[in-house]
């Protein structure tokens, strides 16, 4: 039929030189018009039909269109409407195919000029088509979503999207009316990707994807999925992202940073939330930006002693609540705080200040929301079909299907994306659990077991090795960590010896086992002193980080200080002896923000910490030890070196549990360095209390949590100790001191 049409428009084209009649029974016109066609590069555009160029277009509001030379701007045809829903074509006379041209309009607005859209070849080269298809685009977010450049010598924006089972999408935004009609896709198969390059549309516009799935039926409005920048919530359009103009004056930082993210650093990790650190309270509570971050989060950290920062995640995400962690647009930083080259001004100022960034990463699953990816083409795309694999009902999520080629590929992308473009240091995986196990949160019959009949996602598992090798292979000095609750064998072990290949797991353990223990009233710690000690007998299983995270701090469990037992001298005594405790045990160390002075109150996500609070003595002896115990432990290797090691650590006396007591050394590889810990977790004050060590000499007392600079009371050994030639403890010297109640004592040995 296209070809009877094509026919009748060179029959009628040699007649009359101008326009073109053309067959107003074409079923192509209506399906253009009614946004039904499949394959619109095919009819609007240019095309050859014999010796005439035929030029087609779709404008709805237009009342007449004319072919202009783009070079000389002189008419060369006008255009006759075909369908009264804004269907226009031309005839050419003498022109190639390659002819450059515009259109020009005339509507009830006015006239302008413009380049036609389908007069464009396409932006996705051959082999940017067949790293798509097999699943190995590791830079797939430069090609795929909405980018401003320069094409066939026209400015512009490119889109493209993955939707293999859609029958049409058009990119759809305030540029065009929202109108899906305008501008239909071009299809690239293999793979089912499509593509449209539009002239003149520059960065700063709105734009969504309108698809028609394969059933026939319109589709919510969807964002695209590799949105560089997104509408501040609740608003949900993507945005076409600026270039970077970000001048990076952090390269003495990233050159240098391998050694600050190692196993053997000293980390210790201020965790936050953006959004409820601090509120700008002068201006109706609103949100801190990422410039007024950097001038205020960043220097506050730094002083506190703490190497690093780590994010809740800053991946656009729709609703507050959720703290960032069901994210809609895996390549876009939250417009809540700024704009994607103010983050790059946030990440750039830590540096410069000395700290690292790790960015809270999720790729386990993603929320319903309409606008979101589920069911993008009108089919169980980026997720699982059976809800058996594909949601999470634990919170009301879909699970991504990690076996699918695309979708791997899409999430490798954004982790190598947050790496490069934005000078991450680090990405903490969330909820690695529940990507690990099938029946994670399900009752028998709920879930599908693995080709082998066990209940590991073996999937998953290719993807997290995957991840870890490209992330370890491709971004120099950064790392990886692991948030997972189970006991799944060598999650931080490299993957050529059969581990997952983080560079951290969190010692979710630890958490559950040492706040337990500190929440008793000390009358009762005795009888459960295996949860302050057991922690040691796999403290050097993985790679630890010592997580007091956020999720400690919420849903009713209240603040650290309010688990706290007694009064109220007592409650700060006991929160002073667990973070020197915490500091002194080996793995790394994170903290949640407030709880470094002793926030009174659970946090709340909707308003910012309780800084006042710092006008109490009592709360600011906290934050004052936090920042000792910071620079104690980076500056003393005994603290921090043999961190992953066992080498690093020997009890002195953990069998006391019945005047809960436990003592401890910590080591560096050097035999004459050592620290000693004692940790007193009863008020009773305890004179002529005698530990065993292993060496001669004076022991510097470096941290005393009772001293009255934290609050404390002052009971303490008057700053040094020297070792006495009595054995104790299997060691032939002792050391006689003074424990202060509910206190805990670091000593360094003085050469």
């Amino acid at each position: 039929m296209q070809q009877a049409a094509d026919r009748t428009i060179e029959t009628r084209s040699r007649r009359r030189t101008g326009v073109a009649p053309i067959q107003r029974d074409d079923p192509q016109i209506a399906e253009i018009a009614e946004a039904r066609h499949g394959d619109p590069f095919s009819f609007l555009g240019p095309h050859r039909v014999g010796s005439v160029v035929v030029a087609r277009a779709i404008l709805p509001d237009a009342e007449t269109v004319a072919v202009v030379d783009a070079e000389s701007g002189a008419v060369v045809a006008e255009a006759e409407r075909v369908h009264p829903d804004g269907v226009f074509v031309a005839a050419i006379p003498d022109a190639a195919e390659t002819f450059r041209y515009r259109l020009r309009a005339t509507t009830a607005a006015g006239s302008r000029e413009f380049d036609d859209i389908y007069r464009f070849s396409p932006v996705l080269g051959e082999l940017d088509m067949h790293l798509l298809a097999e699943g190995n685009h590791r830079d797939s977010y430069r090609k795929l979503g909405g980018h401003a450049l320069v094409h066939d010598g026209v400015a512009g924006v490119s889109f493209a999207v993955w939707a293999p089972n859609a029958r049409r999408v058009s990119v759809v935004g305030d540029f065009n009316a929202w109108d899906g009609r305008r501008m239909p896709m071009r299809r690239r198969d293999p793979g089912g990707f499509w593509e449209i390059f539009v002239p003149g549309l520059g960065p700063g516009h709105c734009y969504k994807y309108e698809i028609v799935g394969y059933d026939g039926q319109l589709l919510p409005l969807k964002a695209d999925p590799y949105a560089a920048e997104s509408e501040h919530p609740p608003a949900t359009a993507s945005i076409v992202a600026a270039p970077s103009r970000h001048e990076w004056q952090d390269h003495a930082w990233m050159k240098g940073r391998a050694p600050r993210n190692e196993r053997e650093a000293p980390i210790s990790i201020y965790e936050v939330h953006l959004g409820s650190w601090r509120r700008n309270l002068g201006e109706g509570g609103r949100y801190l930006s990422y410039c007024e971050l950097a001038e205020q989060l960043v220097p506050y950290v730094a002083g506190l002693g703490f190497t690093h920062i780590e994010l809740l995640p800053v991946t656009e995400h729709p609703f507050d609540g959720s703290w960032g962690y069901q994210p809609i647009a895996l390549f876009a930083p939250s417009s809540r705080y700024g704009s994607p080259d103010d983050f790059r001004a946030f990440v750039d100022a830590c540096h410069q200040a000395g700290l690292g960034v790790w960015l809270d990463w999720v790729p386990g699953h993603f929320p319903t929301d309409a606008h979101g990816l589920g069911r993008f083409d009108g089919t169980a795309l980026y997720e699982h079909a059976d809800p058996r694999q594909g949601f999470q009902r634990d919170w009301n999520t879909l699970v991504f299907n990690f076996g699918r080629r695309e979708v791997a590929n899409f999430l490798l992308s954004s982790a190598l994306f947050w790496l490069r473009e934005y000078h991450i240091d680090g990405l903490r995986v969330d909820a690695v659990a529940s990507m690990l196990y099938l029946d994670y949160s399900r009752n028998a019959g709920e879930w599908i077991p693995n080709a082998y009949g066990g209940r590991e996602n073996l999937e998953a598992i290719a993807f997290l090795r995957r991840m870890n090798e490209l992330v370890f292979g491709e971004a120099s000095g950064a790392t990886t960590a692991a948030e997972e609750s189970t006991a799944w064998p060598m999650v931080s072990r490299p993957v050529y010896v059969g581990g997952l290949g983080f560079g951290f797991k969190w010692n979710m353990g630890w958490m559950h086992d040492t706040l337990r223990y500190i929440s008793k009233d000390p009358i009762h710690r005795k009888y459960h002193h295996n949860d302050l000690t057991f922690g040691l007998l796999y403290a050097f299983h993985e790679n630890f980080i010592l997580p007091l995270s956020h999720d400690e701090m919420v849903h009713g469990k209240g603040s650290l200080l309010g688990r706290m037992p007694g009064d109220r001298w007592q409650r700060f005594a006991n929160l002073r002896a667990y973070l020197a405790f915490m500091w002194t045990h080996p793995g790394k160390k994170l903290l949640f923000m407030g709880a470094e002075f002793a926030q009174e109150r659970e946090w709340n996500h909707d308003i910012g910490l309780d800084w006042q609070l710092l006008g109490d003595p009592f709360h600011a002896g906290v934050q004052r030890l936090v920042g000792d115990l910071n620079r104690l432990y980076r500056g003393t290797s005994t603290l921090h070196l043999l961190d992953c090691e066992s080498d690093g650590f020997r009890w002195i006396d953990a069998a006391n549990g019945n005047e809960s007591v436990i003592s401890y050394l910590r080591r560096s590889r050097d035999a004459d360095e050592l620290a000693v810990v004692v940790g007193n977790f009863t008020p009773v004050l305890r004179d002529d209390y005698r530990i065993g060590v292993p060496l001669p000499g004076a022991y510097a007392e470096r941290i005393n949590t009772d001293a009255e600079p934290y609050g404390g009371s002052g009971v303490g050994n008057l700053g040094m100790v020297e070792a006495e030639p009595e054995p104790m403890h299997g060691h032939p010297y002792s050391l006689r001191l003074r424990l202060p109640p509910l206190g805990v004592l670091v000593f360094t040995r003085e050469r």
